[in-house]
């Protein structure tokens, strides 16, 4: 099935899911399926049935290992969607996408929505409160298996940005995410069903969000894996642009490079699973890294037969 990643093994972790064990120990490719009028990046593009499932298929066979289906935009100053829409948006999707084969994961904070995919076969819930929503935690935790992605989001959508957090913030992410997932573990839920992701661009300045990055290692000591989700975000378009006018106009397409870089990065300081708009690109990029991985490996083992 077209492109499929190549890596070097590290220790196994497995996430276990409704329907598979994941295997970690290679990086795992999230490839991003925005069924949304009005999402940053992509809105409109997969909005109808056929659309959507056509891109989870073209997907698949770029390299992705788990379809992220959302149907409501979380973007900043994003307004909130009703639940009959997003049922409407997300589960004609969801019933075709878990039909394929692949992992399937659903992008959404509501209870009901999470009830309603998982009894589709839906196999993580991704979800940006980290189950805060009343009711969300309940449905997860009634489920014998599914995957869970917990995310650190500052205040909420329509106000994130509006004034982000202050202060270390890798400090105050790994402690609500310690806290989420542990609350989660005492409800019954398996460590391995657990993912935990650090939220960039979710109330966070551009500066926090690399800083968030360059120390990405320290969340590994929770030991749960982490979810890079640095796809097209509005950080990458800061860092490469230059000028306010550059900036202000960059099409998120030209956004790719910048991207692909911020997996590989994510990658490098241990985070197993990315969430990725271009699938492909990520999946050569991260074959490059590997390669050289194994260079570097073969040269220390050499030089050890040598001594």
């Amino acid at each position: 099935m077209g492109l499929r990643p190549h890596f070097r093994s590290t220790p196994s972790m497995i996430w276990q899911t409704s329907r598979f064990q994941l295997d970690l120990s290679r990086p795992c490719i999230m490839g991003i399926v925005n069924v949304t009028p009005d999402s940053f990046s992509d809105g409109g593009q997969h909005a109808s049935e056929a659309d959507a499932l056509r891109h989870c298929e073209k997907l698949l066979e770029d390299g992705a290992h788990v379809l992220d289906i959302g149907g409501e935009s979380s973007r900043p100053g994003a307004q909130p969607l009703s639940l009959d829409q997003e049922l409407q948006r997300v589960l004609p999707v969801v019933r075709g996408a878990v039909a394929m084969g692949a992992a399937v994961s659903v992008d959404t904070y509501k209870p009901q929505v999470m009830q309603a995919v998982l009894d589709l076969g839906a196999d993580i819930i991704n979800d940006i409160w980290a189950l805060r929503q009343p009711g969300a935690i309940d449905v997860v935790a009634r489920h014998p298996a599914c995957g869970v992605c917990l995310m650190h989001m500052h205040r909420e959508p329509q106000t994130m940005q509006a004034e982000p957090m202050h202060g270390d913030v890798l400090v105050q992410v790994r402690d609500f995410l310690r806290a989420a997932a542990s609350g989660l573990r005492t409800r019954g839920v398996a460590a391995e069903r657990i993912v935990i992701d650090p939220g960039i661009g979710f109330g966070k300045t551009v500066a926090q969000n690399f800083s968030l990055l360059a120390r990405q290692r320290e969340l590994l000591a929770e030991g749960y894996p982490v979810l890079a989700g640095w796809s097209r975000k509005s950080s990458l378009a800061s860092a490469t642009s230059r000028s306010l006018a550059d900036l202000a106009t960059l099409d998120v397409h030209a956004r790719m490079v910048p991207s692909v870089a911020a997996a590989l990065l994510a990658v490098e300081r241990g985070a197993r699973i990315v969430r990725v708009h271009d699938v492909r690109e990520t999946v050569q990029a991260l074959a490059v890294l590997d390669a050289t991985t194994q260079a570097c490996n073969n040269n220390i083992t050499q030089g050890e037969q040598q001594r």
